[in-house]
């Protein structure tokens, strides 16, 4: 009794941080004409795509509309400074807590930095759109949009701390639920042949997010041997093993991949340079070239967040360090050798599926002309299915270790 008291002091705290989270973006900053600014960005490719990971906050300019952005896009830069500054790294692995402590308190300081020039390009961009644009509205809005970012950051991180699940990973769960029955209400079933249409889109949707689960949770396990078991017969343990995850960026390159293929349809809207329409639309209307580019990005990105979240001479040096070797290959460089080409081989096939799955929108439209999948693509289903079973797997946890903590007492 006393742990599902536990549990559901924890998904209580958790779902109320959320409910005032989503609140928050309805809250309007004042002085805006809403009406002229809503019809302005109706198809900005850049605005809708942002707005899936604000819940519309970029269409509402509420004090919560840059969410939890700023400090996604923090902890991604320190990430890459961790790999290009020594010191950095020298925080994170060798100062132990205290040095994660530390990088943490970088990630917020860069947090506020990245969320003043976020505001800053807000406040400039909604100027046409605003009653009375003058200083004191410029720097109201950037104090507001600032502090709504802080505030999101300190309940994310109340959430992981005293709630169930990371805060981050599912306050953008929440805005991507949000964003689901307002692309129902878009569609309406007229005939038997609509109905029969929906019926199989659900029937490609669940196939599609067993795909996704599949991939989430896919990992290749290399098995490792101590030096104990060396040299001995019928003692090697088949639950000592590294996991390396098919899919080591998860949502990550999908992101990144489809905000760089959405840029040059920005760029068309705001540029009147006659070639560089003409390039762009090469680009943009040749579909096989579209999609070797946009296959060639996703693998790109793969690859970059594969090489930031492992690092094979680390593995190697913890084997060595713990008297663990995987079999038939000698510690050392060759350890190093065989780890690269198995991360590089899992990147290169996980880049595959992505690339597949990130097609499920365009091939829904093309076959159906239906867009009601649309602000449920790729990116969310991933994300949707990565932050579930991260959540589950927390709240299975946690029932166990309270549950093994009380046998102890």
């Amino acid at each position: 009794m006393d742990i599902k008291n536990k549990l559901s002091k924890k998904i209580f705290t958790t779902i109320i941080i959320l409910f005032i989270c989503r609140m928050g973006i309805f809250i309007p900053i004042p002085g805006i004409n809403h009406q002229d600014f809503n019809a302005s960005i109706k198809d900005n490719g850049i605005i809708n795509f942002l707005n899936i990971f604000s819940g519309g906050g970029f269409s509402t300019i509420g004090i919560f509309s840059l969410g939890i952005i700023p400090y996604i896009n923090s902890s991604i830069i320190i990430q890459l400074l961790i790999k290009l500054i020594p010191k950095f790294e020298t925080l994170q692995k060798d100062e132990g807590e205290i040095g994660k402590q530390k990088i943490n308190q970088i990630t917020r300081y860069f947090t506020v930095i990245w969320a003043i020039i976020q505001s800053l390009l807000i406040a400039l961009w909604i100027k046409p759109y605003t009653f009375n644009w003058n200083n004191y509205f410029l720097i109201d809005s950037i104090l507001t949009l600032t502090t709504g970012s802080i505030i999101i950051m300190w309940f994310s991180e109340i959430i992981t701390e005293y709630g169930i699940g990371n805060g981050s990973s599912l306050l953008i769960f929440q805005n991507i639920i949000s964003n689901i029955p307002q692309n129902f209400k878009n569609y309406t079933i007229n005939n038997k042949d609509n109905i029969v249409i929906l019926f199989s889109l659900i029937i490609f949707s669940i196939s599609i997010l067993i795909i996704n689960i599949i991939i989430q949770e896919s990992k290749r396990k290399i098995s490792i041997i101590s030096a104990k078991q060396i040299g001995k017969i019928n003692t090697f343990n088949a639950q000592s093993y590294i996991p390396l995850k098919l899919n080591q960026g998860g949502v990550m390159p999908i992101v990144f991949a489809s905000a760089a293929i959405t840029l040059p349809k920005y760029i068309l809207l705001n540029n009147q340079n006659i070639l560089l329409h003409k390039s762009m639309a090469l680009i943009l209307s040749n579909i096989p070239l579209y999609l070797i580019i946009y296959s060639i990005l996703i693998t790109i990105f793969s690859y970059f967040y594969s090489s930031i979240i492992l690092n094979p001479k680390d593995i190697a040096e913890n084997l060595q360090k713990m008297g663990a070797s995987i079999p038939n290959i000698r510690p050392g460089i060759e350890t190093i050798s065989y780890l690269k080409k198995v991360i590089n081989k899992l990147t290169f096939i996980g880049s595959i599926f992505l690339f597949l799955i990130a097609q499920f929108p365009f091939i829904i439209f093309n076959v159906t002309k239906i867009n009601i999948f649309q602000g449920l693509g790729t990116t969310s289903l991933l994300i949707l299915v990565g932050v579930s079973i991260d959540t589950a797997k927390q709240i299975q946890t946690y029932i166990i270790s309270e549950q093994y903590d009380n046998i102890i007492e």
